[in-house]
């Protein structure tokens, strides 16, 4: 529990014990849970958390309470992880009514039944419709498919602070610390980086409004340098790399002879000049490769064919970007086989259809292990990748 501002509070909790977000992301450095209150002339608590810190939010929330009841609770966005507590504080607080939008109130009853919360006490609100509070006003900023339909914001007025639903969110625990980047643009990439248009279209309201706080569900308030996370939005969801020139290698193999060969590539990208980052997919978890590969403007795939296809790994790989929206990139492929290669022609296939890809026109084929006649192969896609 934490006092923000005058009158804002955090009440939310970590979650260290937490082993994959979603059940597929791993998070090494847990979650955090984050609800918050304002305590004006009517009080205001803004999302519940998941129920595996319900515990330590009914304290945090009791303790700033104080023996108040709230007015209002604000539903920001329905996933379980922020929803979970709804109809028990609801239950607590009978007189309290609940906010949310048309969508909202469709999946509240899908979650916990259509007849467990009484008409009147839904209070509906829509775009640009606004909840006086007393000092704090709130105005409600519609996000939809950031990343749910329902999903949406809370400007308050008086103190200038953005409640940002799951935008500007990160992976690990509030009490663990670290750099916010590396982690926001791993959560942000793999879960909301489909919807780059509609973060287009929340970032144009943004840049409507005086932000001076950043109240996310995830991760710590934002409160300096602000225009950072802002630009680093942009760039994400725009799909523009964040290092352009910057090549990310990705292996998929299956013995460590097309490892061997990415490793050999990328040390001839490095001796031209290129940073260079190195991914084993058959060791890194799909959602980091993902984030690096958004990172990165070029992209070398090297892929064993497995079974007249792909490498699992890199068919996975290959599936998520997709999945994701990816596109704007220059890639290179390296396909190894020993009697019969096709993990070139099945790549290009599958990078074909996504948007605006670029695909290298020379291939680096390895027929069961690197060989002297691989480093002209390796010479000719150096120079077309790095435009040389």
């Amino acid at each position: 529990m934490k006092e923000l501002l005058d009158s804002i509070y955090a009440v939310g909790a970590d979650d260290t014990t937490l082993d994959l977000f979603e059940s597929q992301y791993p998070v090494p450095q847990g979650v955090s849970y984050n609800s918050y209150v304002i305590l004006d002339e009517k009080v205001a608590v803004l999302d519940t958390i998941d129920t595996r810190a319900t515990a330590e939010w009914n304290e945090n929330l009791k303790t700033v309470l104080a023996g108040r009841a709230p007015d209002y609770l604000i539903i920001s966005h329905m996933e379980p992880d922020h929803s979970a507590n709804i109809a028990a504080l609801a239950r607590q607080y009978p007189a309290m009514k609940i906010v949310g939008n048309s969508k909202t109130f469709v999946q509240m009853g899908q979650f916990f039944g259509a007849d467990t919360f009484p008409s009147e006490r839904l209070v509906e609100v829509k775009e640009g419709d606004t909840l006086p509070l007393g000092h704090h006003t709130l105005q409600f900023i519609m996000a939809p498919m950031i990343h749910w339909p329902e999903v949406m914001m809370e400007y308050e007025q008086t103190d200038k602070v953005l409640f940002s639903a799951d935008a500007f969110g990160k992976f690990g625990a509030v009490c663990r610390g670290g750099a916010w980047a590396p982690e926001a643009r791993r959560y942000y990439l793999n879960i909301v980086g489909k919807y780059g248009a509609q973060v287009q279209a929340l970032l144009k309201k943004a840049a409507a409004l005086e932000i001076r706080t950043i109240c996310p569900l995830h991760g710590p308030v934002l409160a300096e340098n602000l225009g950072q996370y802002l630009a680093l939005y942009d760039t994400w969801s725009s799909y523009r790399p964040e290092a352009p020139e910057e090549v990310l290698v990705a292996s998929a193999s299956i013995h460590g002879n097309t490892k061997a060969a990415a490793a050999h590539l990328a040390e001839k990208l490095r001796v031209q000049g290129a940073a260079v980052t190195e991914i084993d997919l058959t060791r890194t978890d799909v959602s980091y490769a993902v984030a690096e590969a958004f990172r990165c403007g070029k992209i070398v795939l090297a892929c064993a064919t497995y079974d007249g296809g792909l490498f699992p790994c890199m068919e996975a790989f290959l599936a998520h970007l997709k999945a994701k929206n990816f596109q704007r990139r220059t890639v290179a492929l390296l396909e190894n086989g020993t009697w019969a290669p096709m993990a070139a022609k099945l790549m290009r296939a599958q990078l074909d259809t996504m948007k605006e890809i670029t695909v290298c026109e020379a291939v680096v084929t390895v027929r069961s292990a690197l060989s002297p006649a691989n480093e002209g192969q390796m010479d000719t896609l150096c120079t077309e990748l790095l435009g040389k």
